[in-house]
């Protein structure tokens, strides 16, 4: 599992990771919300000189049925090259696979042939919250010191969820990653600061708030997760938490800088309570402390209430419902998914205190149902949702599912599957690639993208 020279996709720096040959392949989560056949992961063909280009070319299926594939990462990345970590010769091989519903974990190996990975091992519910006293694996970042889950519940599913580890080459579960969690109750994505030896990590609930669909009088009663959690990486102790405030619910993508010698990063909350808005938020370094302050605030958007689900009809409006983003690695460019009104945006945040809009493209949407430029006019729903960047900052993946049982809360009808892709010229701006619309099979939704050799949003660094 381990050879003498560090892996080539692994880069000292960000800086680096930048100049890194193009991606050819995606690997996509690709789940069945109605729980009859098994989800699986496909693996999209991305190379624009490929006959197959913006075609899935192969099928993984998982073992079971019911697993709602969601979140997943590599077991290896490049913070294995930072001066703590014991482990530098790893290989960035193994996609690691969690079912957010049933807790299994799927580890899939990328080589031989990376068009066609394989399943080595899966963990089984039992395995995953005897080891590590978490159910409802929800995140995967690969860190220095091996591989980190956070998860949303304890090994019973009803009480607080957290981090554990996972051995980046036996993939062993070595057990809860926390020390002391002070006040922390809700889990859902976690990120650090190698250069700040601070971890992060973010709110969204139990999972009986969620697995069936938000629950209106929860969200309402502003209860879902609204706080950021700072630890200390090292000794994995809390040390701080920052309050959103309970009208702004769902606190939700952790993306910190990639120069390990900023101290900020952005987080979004998907809705407001006073007004349906979404908004993003900075996290910075205040003195000692850490502080955070809302950055952007993207209004809801007035609706004929006929072209509302049953939940929003009585607002009139459509939430942006802001429920990803991805930072690019240059920390230049912040890109928003807009699931609601069907819009992606883009930002520079060279100045993290004061983005500025640089481009935005509409496809989908609850009330909008925008086509993509290639869908022949049909008009499209789900909208942007899981985003992902390329290492230069040119190319930006996304698909249109949040989450089977609360895709169907905002698209009564239903979503049939999409991948799209959008060129991201240097200066500014927004273009859909014409040639790359796919249609995703309709037994399946697909959800997180990975791309070969790594993304925006896999790795961390520490040289700047």
């Amino acid at each position: 599992m381990s050879s003498w020279k560090p892996d080539p996709t692994f880069y000292p720096s960000a800086r680096l990771a930048a100049q890194a040959p193009k991606e050819t392949l995606a690997y996509v989560a690709s789940f069945d919300p109605a729980r009859r056949i098994p989800d699986e992961i496909a693996v999209v063909d991305l190379d624009p000189g490929s006959p197959d280009y913006g075609k899935i070319v192969e099928r993984v299926a998982m073992p079971n049925t019911g697993d709602e594939l969601h979140h997943f990462g590599w077991n290896a990345c490049s913070s294995h090259l930072c001066p703590n970590a014991p482990h530098p010769h790893s290989e960035r091989r193994y996609l690691i696979v969690p079912g957010l519903r049933s807790s299994r974990i799927h580890v899939l190996d990328t080589k031989p042939d990376l068009r066609r990975p394989r399943i080595v091992r899966v963990l089984e519910p039992d395995e995953v919250a005897r080891r590590s006293g978490y159910t409802r694996p929800h995140t995967v970042h690969c860190g220095p010191q091996g591989i980190f889950v956070v998860s949303l519940a304890n090994a019973e599913g009803d009480a607080p969820g957290g981090i554990f580890l996972m051995d980046h080459d036996t993939f062993d579960i070595r057990g809860q990653w926390e020390i002391d969690r002070g006040p922390q109750q809700l889990a859902y994505d976690a990120w650090w600061h190698l250069g700040f030896d601070t971890l992060v990590s973010s709110e969204w609930g139990l999972p009986a708030t969620f697995e069936n669909g938000l629950v209106p009088e929860i969200l309402l009663g502003g209860q879902y997760g609204h706080r950021l959690h700072f630890w200390d990486l090292n000794t994995r102790k809390h040390k701080q938490t920052i309050d959103f405030g309970e009208e702004n619910q769902l606190v939700f993508e952790l993306r910190p800088a990639h120069d390990p010698t900023k101290a900020h990063g952005f987080v979004n909350s998907v809705i407001s309570l006073k007004d349906l808005s979404a908004s993003i938020w900075t996290w910075y370094r205040d003195g000692d402390r850490w502080a955070a302050r809302k950055v952007i605030e993207i209004p809801a958007e007035p609706a004929d209430p006929a072209l509302l689900p049953p939940m929003l009809k009585r607002f009139s409006a459509v939430p942006p419902l802001v429920t990803d983003i991805a930072l690019s690695l240059d920390d230049r460019f912040l890109y928003v998914a807009c699931w609601g009104t069907g819009e992606m945006r883009r930002y520079d945040v060279s100045d993290p205190h004061h983005p500025e809009l640089v481009g935005s493209v509409r496809i989908g949407g609850i009330a909008g149902r925008a086509p993509h430029p290639s869908s022949g006019n049909r008009p499209l729903n789900g909208g942007p949702q899981m985003v992902e960047v390329s290492r230069d900052g040119r190319r930006v993946y996304f698909t249109n599912s949040l989450y089977g049982a609360i895709d169907e809360q905002f698209y009564p009808d239903g979503i049939d599957g999409w991948m799209v892709k959008l060129d991201a010229p240097e200066g500014g701006g927004l273009a859909f690639d014409r040639e790359f619309y796919l249609e995703w099979p309709d037994t399946h939704r697909p959800h997180q993208i990975r791309l070969e050799g790594g993304d925006a949003s896999s790795d961390s660094y520490c040289y700047p």
